[in-house]
């Protein structure tokens, strides 16, 4: 597939034939022997019919060394179209609380009620398809953390296992600590430099073994970044069709505890309190773990300039020689 790094510069082929509509400047002689037929002499001189034919080879010559040259400069490229995604060099793990209390519908987009939950999941992917230059796996928790797949390119499969993510399917309390030192686990192995976790939770630690910020300890040891947003506001917009004891624990938002998972590990932290921020969150980290600009693919494909200058080069030389 022919990509071009420069396009803008496809825009001067037309530049001749604007040139047309300025009156050529003529320069003042006096005393000169006006001849009407000058023009036929001249074909005569050429030749019966041979003047004409070779105005229109001169024209058309002068037209092909400028598309030709004009081509060169907006940088054409050979981009193959099974090419493999630029690395960012980052094994990102996406840490998504499905505990019980991500039912409390708190939310609302585009005047639509949503929960906790489904906020989470839309958001996140939306925040995966623009992690193409990422290994990114995924955690889901609860009461138990679950490993739904590792670092992987197949960005795919992981937007379709986000989609089939279900609340409480892996218990109704929280364990944030716990999935932590899970996506350590499986980050130890990853290339030092690009670790990361980006945790998504509505803030209430209720279960497991691991205390959260001894998890951020290890994970600071093991040079992992964790990005912590935080979910929940004060007043839900709608009522909760999953009854009170699905907002058991809610209240107990622990904005203390994702600070300090965030601000241990060299990350960030977010709390979202309407689907505004939480966009805006997940766009701070992308600004924070940036992944390769798409357009860098452009200038490591094959260049094809080299080739339109040596076919200038070839038609202006077959033009000049050519010439009466």
């Amino acid at each position: 597939m022919i990509r071009f790094i420069w396009p803008w510069a496809l825009s001067l082929l037309p530049l001749p034939l604007a040139a047309r509509w300025f009156p050529p400047a003529r320069p003042k002689v006096e005393g000169a022997l006006r001849i009407p037929f000058c023009r036929a002499l001249l074909d005569l001189q050429a030749g019966a019919g041979d003047g004409a034919v070779r105005r229109l080879r001169r024209q058309w010559g002068i037209w092909l060394l400028w598309v030709l040259l004009v081509s060169a400069l907006a940088r054409p490229v050979w981009v193959e179209t099974d090419r493999p995604a630029l690395d960012s060099g980052r094994d990102l793990l996406l840490l998504l609380d499905i505990s019980g209390s991500m039912r409390q519908m708190d939310f609302e987009r585009d005047g639509v009620p949503l929960s906790r939950f489904d906020l989470m999941r839309e958001s996140a992917s939306r925040f995966l398809a623009a992690r193409q230059g990422d290994r990114v796996g995924l955690i889901l928790f609860g009461e138990k953390p679950h490993l739904r797949a590792p670092p992987t390119w197949d960005h795919r499969v992981l937007a379709e296992l986000i989609a089939e993510a279900k609340i409480a399917l892996a218990g109704e309390s929280t364990a944030i600590g716990d999935a932590v030192v899970l996506g350590i686990r499986h980050l130890r192995q990853a290339r030092p430099e690009g670790r990361v976790m980006v945790l998504i939770t509505d803030g209430a630690n209720n279960e497991g073994r691991v205390a959260p910020l001894q998890a951020a300890q290890l994970a600071r040891r093991a040079g992992i970044r964790i990005h912590t947003i935080g979910l929940g506001r004060p007043e839900a917009p709608a009522p909760n069709p999953w009854g009170i004891w699905s907002t058991e624990g809610a209240e107990k938002y622990e904005r203390a505890l994702l600070e300090g998972l965030a601000r241990q590990t060299g990350g960030r932290f977010a709390h979202a309190l309407d689907a505004a921020a939480l966009e805006a969150a997940l766009a701070a980290i992308e600004a924070l773990e940036p992944t390769p600009d798409p357009r860098l693919a452009l200038h490591l494909a094959r260049p094809l300039h080299p080739w339109l200058l040596v076919s200038a080069l070839v038609v202006g030389l077959a033009w000049r020689w050519r010439r009466p």
